[in-house]
């Protein structure tokens, strides 16, 4: 299982958001190279990045922050935020981001996805965000009439990598994480699935490496790590403990 520290770009700094939104930021590090290269010190193996203001814009909008990241650290590192064409794919993935995610184009048009992940195995990655069980796209700022079930349904035989299930009602407000509609996810669909929203404590960790959560692939930690609510030693040590680093 892997532990995702989230790197959440907004105007060129580190922050968090509270239920997605964008008015409600906090800014936790003005240099996110050196927050990487912090969470890659303290024994994390993989970088979850997001490019917030591309969320919303539908391009990229914090590519030089993402450029210095990539040239701090030497751990994969996954992206979203603004990736809504095959030329923001490529473009990425050769600056040596390690898997792109596609979150709004995925559920506007499906085919780009399938097409990103047949000319890019193993790097292409969807982010499906909920509220109240529903698909949220545009930066969270629309809530669409798809389930988040239908559209795992929809990508069982994309070939992507991995699932990204953000439940929004609980990210960045450290209510823990809602396992029971991710497992539920998990179930549904053979695609990992990779949990977000709510990571609070040790608890969670516990949660997350207890049988009925086998089947996920990894869980993202935010407002945790940066509050001080999840020691990185502690939680990744659990991790190595149950054979699951």
């Amino acid at each position: 299982m892997i532990l995702f520290p989230a790197i959440d770009l907004k105007e060129g700094v580190c922050v968090r958001l509270k239920q997605g939104d964008m008015e409600r930021a906090t800014v936790f590090n003005r240099d996110p190279a050196a927050q990487a290269h912090a969470f890659e010190s303290q024994g994390f193996k993989y970088l979850h990045i997001v490019d917030l203001d591309g969320a919303f814009a539908g391009k990229p909008m914090n590519a030089d922050a993402v450029d210095r990241i990539l040239e701090t650290v030497s751990v994969p590192v996954q992206l979203g935020g603004g990736i809504r064409n095959m030329t923001t794919v490529e473009r990425w993935l050769e600056k040596g981001v390690n898997r792109v995610i596609i979150g709004t184009a995925a559920v506007r048009d499906p085919e780009f996805v399938r097409i990103a992940a047949r000319e890019f195995p193993g790097r292409v990655a969807v982010g499906l965000d909920a509220r109240d069980g529903k698909v949220a796209v545009e930066g969270w700022a629309e809530v669409s009439k798809l389930t988040a079930a239908g559209m795992a349904t929809r990508l069982e035989d994309a070939g992507v990598a991995a699932i990204i299930y953000t439940d929004i009602d609980r990210d960045g407000l450290l209510k823990g994480l809602n396992l029971d509609a991710t497992i539920a996810l998990a179930n549904a669909c053979s695609i990992p699935i990779i949990a977000s929203g709510g990571l609070a404590s040790l608890a969670d960790i516990r949660a997350l490496l207890e049988p009925r959560s086998a089947k996920l692939g990894g869980a993202i930690a935010g407002r945790a790590l940066y509050d001080g609510g999840l020691d990185p030693a502690a939680a990744l040590a659990l991790i190595a403990a149950h054979g699951r680093a």
